[in-house]
């Protein structure tokens, strides 16, 4: 697939860039570079490899849900800037 001048000003409106009539050609280049990249991504054999979620093999900590911390409210909302009927008090946001 190759970008030509058309499409490559047609994807700079698309995308609200303002690019001038002489630059058009560097971009549809720099298009036509990024395709070639993609292209080559599909050359290569996947076959078997498991979807990664990061480059390092990490498990995240996990902990039972439990409350470890609980049943001082007024330790809690001491520290609240504004608290009411045991509860924090936040400005109204929605009108």
């Amino acid at each position: 697939m190759s970008i030509d001048l058309e499409t490559a000003r047609r994807v700079a409106k698309l995308a609200r860039i303002k690019v001038e009539d002489e630059a058009l050609p560097a971009l549809a280049d720099e298009f036509n570079t990024i395709l070639g990249f993609i292209e080559q991504l599909n050359e290569v054999d996947i076959e078997g490899v498991e979807p990664m979620t990061s480059v390092t093999p990490m498990r995240l900590k996990r902990r039972d849900d439990v409350v470890t911390d609980g049943g001082h409210p007024e330790k809690i909302l001491s520290n609240a800037p504004d608290a009411r009927e045991g509860f924090f008090a936040v400005p109204k946001v929605v009108e």
